[in-house]
């Protein structure tokens, strides 16, 4: 058995995957991913933090008088806003870095199971944006004043939002083999989904086939669920966005998985 060893000291088993277990072989992979990562932990944190807060301020500065509502709205679609990047900058970034370094076709050529890989790089994705989330999400409150009625449901809105962020974000990343391509069109779809998606506003505001469209698309889906989680009887319908956000991370992660055993 040969080992490999990332820059960083960490080590991926070259044991065929018959003979690792699946844990065995997630465990390895987070560990590979972390060393990858962990000199831009601290920044995907703060970029998370700043793109919430930053959009919590501008946003305000949009009405000249807030009500209740449109504060409610602002802060509790922070955490949205917070994880478009993670999905349509970081994961693309990070991709697309791999492959102009050259270790891209080496890490998806190692002979573990490749949903045990991806398994790894989503939990560690969605592990990493919850810090700036929460904390984007704490400075909203108290920039407009809002009181939360934070519930159990919040967690499971949270990572599943995340979640889809990550698998979309990958999905988007393997599928298209030039990193500047993928990075420009991360880049035009944030500006798109900042502007656009009934995020930090309600989808009555938007023209009638705008918000059809939003119905099927994940960004207002995601706001809902997280709304609904630090609300109490703000939003209706929230088990369609659950729904939603679910089949959109399953799409990303087929998508995934399926370039990535083409790779193999």
């Amino acid at each position: 058995m040969t080992t490999t060893t990332a820059p960083t000291g960490a080590t991926l088993s070259m044991s065929a995957p018959t003979r690792t277990g699946w844990l065995r072989a997630f465990a390895l992979s987070a560990r590979w991913e972390w060393a990858s990562l962990r000199e831009w932990a601290v920044m995907m944190v703060v970029i998370q933090f700043m793109m919430g807060v930053g959009m919590a301020i501008m946003y305000g500065f949009f009405y000249p008088e807030l009500t209740p509502t449109t504060a409610v709205y602002i802060t509790t679609g922070i955490p949205t806003l917070a994880l478009i990047p993670l999905g349509f900058i970081m994961i693309p970034g990070g991709v697309g870095e791999q492959r102009m370094n050259g270790s891209f076709d080496f890490v998806w050529s190692l002979p573990v199971p490749r949903s045990a890989q991806l398994a790894a790089m989503f939990a560690l994705y969605t592990l990493l944006s919850l810090p700036g989330t929460v904390l984007s999400l704490v400075v909203a409150a108290w920039r407009f004043g809002v009181s939360l009625d934070v519930s159990w449901l919040v967690l499971p809105a949270v990572v599943l939002a995340a979640l889809m962020a990550v698998s979309v974000g990958s999905a988007m990343a393997f599928a298209i083999a030039n990193p500047m391509v993928t990075n420009l069109i991360s880049n035009a779809l944030v500006f798109v989904v900042l502007l656009f998606s009934p995020i930090v506003y309600p989808a009555a505001n938007l023209p009638g086939w705008l918000a059809g469209v939003h119905s099927v698309l994940p960004f207002e889906h995601m706001a809902t669920a997280i709304r609904a989680g630090l609300t109490d009887g703000f939003v209706t319908d929230v088990g369609r966005s659950f729904v939603v956000l679910g089949a959109w991370a399953v799409a990303g992660a087929v998508i995934t998985g399926w370039v990535a055993r083409r790779r193999g």
